[in-house]
């Protein structure tokens, strides 16, 4: 994610049409809407596409001109050993979107950016230290929107390689996951003055989500179908914003053994972010035809970790393993940002957060697993595995079946999980 807020600059924000989200609607799905034709036979599971910030990047910022703050290719990131040497994954291992790729039986998504990187199974677009908005971070990352034009290119080279029918299809098929929103709100509001005295809170949850809104009408328009959402964290319980409420405790939460000393006002712009794009979503899904979407409840779902670690089998959910300061929140890891000093817990495993603000790779599996075949609590109106093997349904419609057939294999996608609020 980004610097620690103290360290962020003012951003300008040129004319951006301003969406306010005056009410927060619960839904739920009800599956209608046809969807795309199956994939290519020689295709044996959906194609996977990636935006967002450090949560999902691989690795494309080690091939842009940026602050140490928004890279991870030094040690100790990828310090459990799974990867040789550091990828660029903000992790001490893989993130929840290589989890994802391995349950749908696919080999892990490339970087965008990575020189000679076959797009025919998908391709991971994010960028550490990415908003929605351009202006978030300018000129030091992958702004959403250029992860669209980016996404343009693969289009492009997908249909010059398999041909306009098939390439359609792929695109049709193919699984969207987008996890982006916080950078917006730690550095690009919280972190800017500037900011803060333009917009009232609600006013800007309303731009963030009014552009992003547009950008999954963008890759509708492009032929995308099925989208898959990783919704903001309590971000006011990052180690890092922990650290920075230490400055002013009188504004900590208190309930949870693990939310005093939380940022409340960070947690609230999150949790205003995901009930607006809870809203929209269910909107959307009767406006636009075919469109199906997985959602995530993955704010309340964390803090139960950071609340309650012993519950789930980690030892610390309140400070981070590689960083230094109070809660590990100052953002040293690695030694190369302006602090150099950081220390390194033993174990990390048994922590919830790897640096100051990025979870360790045992949250990513879990949350992986729980967005991958997860109840309709936490997860829904579909879970990623009914994207994603809504194409293998799809091709047994295509071939002759018989009762027995219907029978041992209901169709996934007519009969969704359920409803999410």
């Amino acid at each position: 994610m980004a610097r620690l807020i103290s360290e962020l600059g003012n951003y300008c924000f040129t004319s951006i049409t301003i969406i306010i989200i005056s009410s927060v609607l619960l839904f739920c799905g009800n599956g209608d809407g046809a969807m795309g034709e199956p994939l290519m036979e020689t295709t044996s599971s959906s194609a996977f596409f990636i935006f967002g910030d450090s949560t999902v990047d691989p690795g494309n910022n080690n091939f842009i001109v940026t602050i140490p703050e928004n890279r991870a290719d030094y040690k100790p990131y990828a310090h459990n050993g799974f990867f040789r040497h550091p990828t660029g994954r903000f992790s001490d291992g893989r993130i929840i979107v290589d989890f994802i790729a391995e349950y749908a039986s696919l080999p892990l998504i490339p970087p965008f950016l990575q020189p000679s990187a076959e797009f025919i199974n998908g391709v991971n677009f994010a960028s550490g230290g990415a908003g929605v908005l351009s202006e978030t971070n300018q000129g030091l990352v992958i702004d959403l929107q250029t992860q669209l034009k980016n996404f343009e290119e693969v289009q492009k080279s997908l249909t010059d390689k398999l041909g306009d029918e098939q390439a359609k299809e792929l695109i049709s098929e193919a699984v969207y996951f987008i996890s982006i929103g916080s950078n917006d709100y730690m550095g690009g509001y919280l972190g800017s003055p500037k900011m803060r005295e333009l917009y009232h809170p609600e006013a800007y949850v309303g731009m963030v989500i009014g552009n992003l809104t547009q950008a999954i009408q963008v890759l509708y328009e492009k032929g995308g179908r099925k989208l898959g959402f990783l919704s903001l964290s309590p971000l006011g319980c990052l180690p890092a914003l922990r650290a920075l409420n230490l400055m002013n405790p009188s504004k900590g939460e208190g309930e949870g053994e693990g939310e005093v000393g939380c940022l409340e006002e960070a947690s609230a712009l999150a949790l205003a972010h995901n009930n607006a794009l809870s809203a929209v979503l269910s909107n959307l899904q009767h406006i636009m035809k075919g469109f199906k979407y997985s959602n995530s409840n993955f704010y309340n779902w964390l803090l139960d970790r950071i609340n309650n670690p012993s519950n789930y089998d980690f030892k610390d959910g309140v400070n981070a393993c590689c960083g230094t300061g109070p809660y590990g929140g100052i953002f040293s890891c690695g030694g190369t940002k302006k602090v150099s000093e950081y220390q390194l817990c033993d174990n990390p495993d048994e922590y919830v957060w790897w640096d100051s603000f990025h979870p360790t790779e045992r949250i990513h599996e879990q949350f992986a697993m729980a967005l991958w075949d997860g109840p309709p609590f936490s997860v829904g109106p579909f879970n990623l595995q009914a994207l994603f093997l809504s194409n293998e349904k799809k091709k047994k419609k295509k071939k002759d079946v018989t009762i027995a057939d219907i029978v041992d294999s209901p169709e996934i996608l007519d009969n969704p999980i359920g409803g999410f609020a």
